[in-house]
């Protein structure tokens, strides 16, 4: 149905920023506080937690408090295989491209 249509894309909308994809890579590694995640991916507080406000309505990270910061985790497992496939899809793509024009690595 269209409306599951429109769950999906805004799903893949979410994923597709570089600085959300930063975060959620940077995430893979473990828990982390929004300080962490600036530190890791140079992006300031205000459009990291921005950012994660995104990825959390998704579903995709969730939030705990801890004292005084917040801590982000992933929340759904699958955006770690989703990553991978692209990832990978993209690696091949790059390789038979570099084969087919006889460039080396």
């Amino acid at each position: 149905p269209r409306e599951a249509l429109e769950l999906i894309a805004q799903r893949f909308k979410a994923l597709a920023d570089p600085t959300r994809l930063a975060l959620l890579q940077s995430l893979f590694e473990g828990e982390k506080t929004v300080q962490e995640l600036c530190e890791l991916t140079g992006t300031g507080q205000a459009n990291a937690s921005k950012h994660l406000s995104v990825l959390a309505e998704q579903g995709l990270v969730a939030r705990r408090k801890d004292g005084l910061f917040a801590r982000y985790r992933i929340d759904d497992p699958t955006v770690r295989a989703l990553c991978d496939l692209v990832c990978g899809s993209l690696a091949r793509r790059y390789d038979e491209a570099r084969s087919r024009f006889g460039l080396a690595d």
